[in-house]
């Protein structure tokens, strides 16, 4: 799936030019941890969120203020900006993470934990056009499909072949795999619960699967088809 499949398009959204209060009320209002800051023509500036305002004077983040000298002036004076000015522009993050609207969700949730952030901005020429929301990630778990290429025990048995060697930490383990009725029998020396785990759950992921037996330290039977 891609971000334009569950992009939010309706956006709650804040000028530069608002005030802090008003932002935090937006927020409040509307049940939603950060919102873009765009100007008048709709053009992407910044995102502030809760994450900006966890220290700010009216919290007593003056105590959270750097006093190290060692630190650049430079910095020290953009920290007592955004903690005490009244205006969103001079609090929100700038130049926050971007994707378009073709952007995989496997990008989406890759950017996310890499930027330890909850919302993505989607923008097309610079317009904000939507958001990918961490809620949204949650939605497109719900209605995606399980894997819908096999057919017949032989079907399944290939496509649980395949995943097995996915980046599931199973790969070289020499898993083999006999299916019998929709029944997934899993053979071969696995030591780890961890990766007995994961084994598992690449079958019970084949659609058609109608359960599965572990056979683990055992050699699959004469006769079966394995990988």
């Amino acid at each position: 799936m891609l971000a334009k499949d569950v992009m939010t398009t309706k956006i709650v959204k804040v000028s530069p030019d608002n005030s802090v209060r008003h932002a935090c009320k937006i927020m409040l209002d509307n049940h939603v941890s950060g919102v873009p800051v765009v100007d008048d023509d709709g053009h992407l500036l910044g995102i502030i969120s809760e994450g900006d305002l966890i220290r700010r004077t009216e919290l007593g983040g003056g105590a959270f203020a750097p006093t190290d000298t060692a630190i650049p002036a430079e910095a020290r004076a953009d920290a007592y900006v955004k903690r005490t000015s009244w205006k969103v522009s001079d609090t929100m993050t700038r130049d926050p993470v971007t994707i378009d609207e073709e952007t995989s969700l496997t990008r989406v949730a890759q950017l996310m934990q890499d930027h330890g952030i909850k919302r993505v901005p989607v923008v097309r020429a610079g317009e904000l056009i939507g958001i990918v929301g961490r809620a949204d990630l949650l939605r497109a778990i719900l209605v995606a499909n399980l894997d819908e290429t096999a057919s017949g025990d032989e079907g399944i048995q290939r496509s649980i072949v395949t995943r097995l060697g996915e980046n599931t930490g199973l790969e070289g383990l020499g898993v083999e795999v006999t299916v019998a009725d929709g029944t997934v029998h899993l053979w071969g020396n696995v030591e780890t619960a961890e990766c007995r785990r994961a084994a598992r759950v690449v079958a019970e992921s084949v659609r058609g699967v109608r359960s599965v037996v572990e056979h683990f330290s055992q050699s699959c039977p004469e006769g079966g088809t394995g990988n």
